[in-house]
């Protein structure tokens, strides 16, 4: 009896493990997630922005006017966003979790929109057009021109559109969030200043008459604002609003306290000015990186950027090192991407602003960032984990003689080649592309944003039910300030 108990278990072992695996090979099967080596390619997928801007422009329709959507009475608004909602609660299992993230674009009059990418086109060759400190503004433009690439997107025939986190929806109440499409940077640079503010003043008026932005107090509005002068004349009266911004200075030298915060804003990177060194440029140049420490810039700046001139006194004439003072313009670009591609590490200290292109610049290139900047708030970083790209230090340490030229000759050989792995693997979130590409930076921004929609749905609701003499706020006052650890060197 016990030996043929014992064959009858394992009988019917058998017979069990034969029925999984019929029922495993009858599945469907599941994608495996992308190898860490697999380079990604997208070969129809336009990086440049001047030429996605001349396939746009040659080939978006304009609108003549405006629809009538967009004018409803806030009352009759806020009871459409009640029955919607309502639906939504009772009908999707994971409302108010909102993938895919639903967004209404305004159809702003076209001197905010059209008007402003057509003077933009118009004005390129004026290559002698440049800022106070002697930047191209036309390539300072590119650098910011988050709003083109997202609107682009948004209002581009869902059949030519690839991102599943973002989908635009054309009634107001079926919206989670509302984009404004105005593009802030190229009116201050490109327009006269009186007339730049003329118009600021007139697309303020416009935004804040409209309804859905009464409703909420434009908690639930996107304004991209990302460089720090963009709008800055009237942004106050908005800074409900959820910012594009590059980076959150805390200096009060750009934005005053209180208009920016994490938990509102979105931090986007600057559009690269050097070429993606793909899987065969990195092949070719990560064993030939000959130079261990490149810099190439402005030395002297403002505020936090003060670094940059202590940094280059330290370092060059350094072995090894190779820092050399330039701008932005076609010259600089070329000779900022083969340095970049020549060395290991490529420094990116602040400057007038916390951040600056020459990160990104560097992450596309297979260059490890030094990233020597205290105050300095990164894009992404709920989805990124920059300690595996990019090596922190602190200006207090940058700065002692000799102390990073041997903390980087310290590094070992095997935690540069993971690093060096990881940049090829993150390269593709920091690349603005039409159409935009899956983890791309736009995808990313919806992401990012689909976090935020709960809270202000709170903050919306509670402002518009508060009575006189409650607190008119709720905040919390509980962000530490940013500070900066150097990392340890792993031995």
């Amino acid at each position: 009896m016990p030996r043929s108990n014992s064959r009858m278990t394992v009988f019917l072992f058998l017979l069990g493990f034969s029925l999984l695996l019929i029922l495993f090979s009858l599945s469907p099967l599941r994608t495996p997630p992308p190898s860490s080596a697999t380079h990604f390619h997208v070969p129809d997928a336009e990086t440049s922005f001047l030429a996605s801007l001349d396939h746009f422009l040659a080939n978006t329709p304009t609108p003549l006017s405006l629809s009538d959507e967009q004018h409803q009475d806030t009352t009759k608004l806020d009871d459409a966003v009640y029955r919607s909602d309502m639906d939504r609660l009772y009908s999707d299992p994971y409302y108010p979790l909102p993938l895919p993230l639903r967004v209404y674009v305004y159809d702003m009059p076209r001197k905010f929109t059209y008007d402003l990418l057509w003077l933009f086109k118009k004005t390129y060759s004026d290559t002698s057009n440049l800022t106070s400190n002697g930047s191209p503004v036309h390539r300072l433009i590119e650098q910011h021109s988050i709003d083109y690439w997202l609107w682009a997107d948004l209002i581009a025939p869902q059949s030519e559109r690839l991102l599943t986190s973002v989908v635009r929806v054309h009634r107001q109440e079926d919206a989670d969030l509302f984009y404004i499409p105005f593009f802030t940077t190229i009116s201050f640079f490109l327009m006269e200043k009186q007339q730049c503010k003329a118009l600021y003043r007139e697309a303020l008026k416009w935004i804040t008459d409209q309804p859905a932005w009464k409703r909420s107090g434009g908690r639930d509005h996107i304004l991209p604002v990302h460089h720090p002068w963009s709008f800055k004349s009237v942004r106050r009266y908005v800074k409900n609003a959820i910012w594009l911004l590059p980076d959150m200075d805390s200096t009060g030298n750009w934005y005053k306290p209180g208009q920016v915060f994490l938990e509102k804003d979105v931090i986007l990177p600057y559009v690269p000015n050097v070429d993606l060194c793909d899987a065969k440029c990195l092949s070719e140049t990560n064993q030939k990186r000959s130079t261990l420490l490149f810099f190439r810039g402005r030395l002297k700046r403002n505020a936090g950027g003060k670094i940059r001139s202590k940094l280059g006194a330290e370092l060059i004439g350094a072995d090894g090192v190779i820092i050399e003072e330039g701008t932005a313009g076609e010259g600089g670009k070329e000779a900022a991407q083969r340095g970049m591609r020549k060395s290991l590490f490529c420094l990116s200290p602040a400057g007038d602003t916390p951040s600056s292109a020459r990160l990104f610049d560097a992450i596309v290139s297979g260059c490890i960032p030094v990233i020597i900047s205290d105050e300095l708030e990164l894009p992404f970083e709920g989805i990124l984990d920059y300690r595996k790209i990019a090596l922190f230090i602190s200006s207090n340490d940058a700065v002692k003689p000799g102390w990073l030229l041997k903390y980087l000759r310290g590094i070992r050989p095997a935690h540069i080649k993971e690093i060096q792995q990881n940049l090829a693997k993150y390269s593709r979130h920091f690349l603005y592309s039409s159409p935009a590409q899956p983890l791309g930076p736009e995808d990313l921004v919806w992401k990012m944003m689909a976090g935020k929609v709960v809270n202000i749905k709170l903050h919306t609701r509670r402002s518009q039910r508060v009575v006189e003499g409650s607190r008119s706020r709720c905040t919390c006052e509980c962000r530490p300030g940013n500070t900066t650890n150097t990392a340890s060197i792993f031995s």
